[in-house]
């Protein structure tokens, strides 16, 4: 090992001249400025300059991309599942649209809730369609509520450094049922009774584990997610507008019967602002 001379790092000037005294204060000497950054007359400029969301703000999304942050919510019923999800799409403080729709259809009795980037949820969605559709070539019958997730799980999971996608997966099928997935950021795909997810999610889980029911029916389960989410519009500023509901029920004849429908902002069981 080859070894340093001492003035090899140290210059021999640093010790040619003591150091100069520090300057003397007084009490009128002048206090050095202190400058601060000015505020943004846009609240928008506070996160990233020209970037677009909706929902609680991240810095994973990049600039003038959606964001689907919201409330959505499914949950299981007697031999099917119940969907609902708000409609406010913001862009910083302005509201870009207030009925949207946040609920996507799948397959024939699959659909599944958005919440993240609306770019990524809206790739996701359509890959698993397309893929979906052709399992369902290949088998020649309807593909599981499982199959969905298990796709939608592995695509998000394999592209989780990319993506920003919080989605949940609800449908019946004839095997299983109604059955609700929860596939939150990073690809992690969890059976669940009911799933919740967005950035008013947060406000009502108190509220959705006191009031939740194994076993409801769904009129029942219609009133209670439409109680939630509304609980969660009136907390959270990037959830408003209406509430859109969709209820996929087997039939008893290897089907099942869907049935849409939307509770309008002024209409709603708690009060909330649209």
């Amino acid at each position: 090992m080859a070894r340093f001379r001492r003035s090899n790092f140290i210059s021999q000037d640093c010790f040619s001249s003591p150091p100069s005294p520090p300057p003397s204060l007084t009490r009128d000497t002048p206090h050095p400025s202190l400058s601060l950054p000015p505020s943004p007359a846009d609240p928008q400029s506070f996160f990233m300059d020209g970037e677009i969301r909706e929902g609680y703000p991240s810095p994973n999304l990049k600039p003038g991309e959606v964001s689907t942050g919201t409330t959505i919510m499914a949950v299981s019923v007697a031999d099917g599942v119940v969907l609902a999800a708000d409609s406010r799409t913001s862009m910083g403080s302005y509201i870009g649209n207030r009925v949207s729709d946040k609920i996507a259809q799948l397959h024939d009795y699959i659909y599944c809730c958005r919440s993240g980037s609306a770019a990524d949820t809206q790739a996701l969605t359509d890959y698993v369609r397309l893929y979906l559709a052709q399992h369902a070539v290949e088998l020649g019958r309807l593909p599981l509520v499982s199959t969905a997730a298990h796709l939608m799980r592995k695509i998000a999971y394999q592209n989780k450094d990319n993506l920003m996608a919080g989605i949940i997966i609800a449908g019946w099928d004839p095997v299983d049922g109604g059955s609700v997935y929860n596939i939150p950021l990073g690809g992690t795909c969890i059976k669940m009774p009911f799933a919740v997810g967005g950035s008013g999610s947060t406000y009502v889980y108190g509220l959705v584990d006191a009031t939740y029911v194994e076993g409801m029916g769904k009129d029942e389960a219609e009133k209670f997610v439409k109680k939630s989410v509304s609980h969660a519009m009136s907390r959270d500023g990037s959830s408003g507008g209406v509430i859109r509901t969709v209820s996929v029920v087997g039939d008893g004849n290897g089907g099942a019967r869907i049935t849409k429908s939307y509770t309008e902002g002024d209409k709603l069981p708690f009060p909330a602002s649209g």
